[in-house]
């Protein structure tokens, strides 16, 4: 037995960590050769300029020049604002303030993002599972867990689903646990229906916890900043737990300046563009033989199933196109997910798939 296996936590041994994107198909520092749709990263690539006077020293714990463009982006008090490391960066955090480890649990509804899980699992909290229903809330089902658990994760819109939750849902979920545990609203993609944050309920609802990403509609994936929003005394308790210093100050100015006026600007028009690819791809789905559903989607990806589902992912692969299996999600046998990608790959994936199942399904073919 290898010092590693001997001196780990038990549960640790086994365990099987999140199967990112990038775990799962590595992108060696090139992403040139292929066609990357299977992370919801946004296309094409940014062009920034850093200042590199100060790059000796630690960063600000929480960098001004950040938490000011972030405060005026969302209308909030900079101290109900953490920055962190990415929205997953978050999710540890509430983890390891609210939950006693072996002691304590979250709660997660199925199918849903696989880090609030993973993370729950790092710390040792237990895990309750309460599946989605035609990919809304089960309220009855939350209400048998009141007092039983610590955080509960709502993710909406949902990944990898797709679709909002309904917000009388959502409410009916934070004040249901309003005085046991904090409610969870994860929004990594609700710039592409910033109409139905759940932002503005935070004075409202003390239990409450809003995550965001720069990561999907400000296509800033690769600088992994994120916030996690909340009242002060949250904020305070988090702010205990966090890494002395989060946000690297390159990574600080580059998201400060895509936060502001021009770079809002350029995110709008991304998300307009985002949208108008992703109805037609909704709709080229829906025509397909081969396509048996396709989910409703509020985010910048669309979700599938179809008849083959293994066979649909690896004609995509050996063209070098990369999608996303999610069959092995509670709900999701056979379904894929394509993230949107530029106007120009999404026309080669749908060419790719036309070519390959016309020659499969053709008359001569079938003799």
């Amino acid at each position: 037995m290898s010092i590693a296996n001997k001196l780990a936590r038990a549960e640790l041994v086994d365990m099987i960590p999140y199967q990112s994107a990038r775990r799962l198909q590595a992108g060696n520092g090139s992403f040139n050769s292929k066609i990357w749709l299977n992370a919801n990263e946004a296309s094409g690539p940014g062009i920034y300029q850093v200042n590199s006077d100060c790059i000796n020293r630690y960063p600000d714990f929480q960098p001004d020049n950040l938490l000011n463009a972030y405060s005026a982006y969302c209308n909030l008090e900079k101290s109900q604002i953490l920055a962190t490391r990415g929205a997953d960066e978050g999710i540890e955090l509430l983890i390891r303030t609210f939950c006693k480890a072996y002691q304590d649990n979250i709660l997660i509804c199925p199918p849903t993002y696989g880090m609030y899980a993973i993370s729950a699992e790092n710390h040792g909290a237990g895990i309750t599972k309460v599946p989605l229903i035609d990919c809304q809330l089960d309220l009855a089902g939350l209400k048998e867990h009141v007092g039983k658990v610590k955080v509960v994760f709502l993710c909406s819109p949902g990944n990898p689903t797709g679709n909002l939750l309904a917000e009388d849902q959502i409410k009916s979920a934070i004040e249901m646990f309003a005085d046991s545990a904090i409610v969870v609203v994860d929004e990594a993609y609700i710039e592409f229906s910033p109409e139905k944050s759940a932002v503005a309920w935070l004075d409202q609802y003390p239990n409450l916890v809003v995550l965001r990403t720069l990561s999907k509609a400000f296509a800033l994936a690769g600088l992994r900043c994120g916030f996690t929003l909340a009242n002060n005394d949250i904020i305070t308790m988090l702010s205990k737990v966090i890494a002395p210093y989060p946000v690297p100050a390159p990574i600080a100015e580059i998201a400060s300046s895509v936060l502001s006026e021009d770079g809002l600007a350029q995110m709008r028009i991304r998300v307009q563009e985002t949208t108008i690819l992703r109805q037609q791809l909704i709709t080229w789905l829906s025509e397909q033989t081969w396509c048996s559903k396709v989910y409703s989607s509020d985010a910048n990806f669309v979700l599938f199933a179809c008849k083959d589902k293994d066979e649909i992912f690896n004609i995509l692969a050996e063209q070098g196109i990369l999608i996303r299996d999610q069959s092995k999600q509670l709900q999701l046998n056979s379904c894929l997910r394509i993230s949107i990608g530029s106007e120009r790959e999404i026309a080669i994936l749908k060419q790719t798939l036309t070519n390959a199942l016309t020659d499969i399904t053709s008359p001569v073919a079938e003799k």
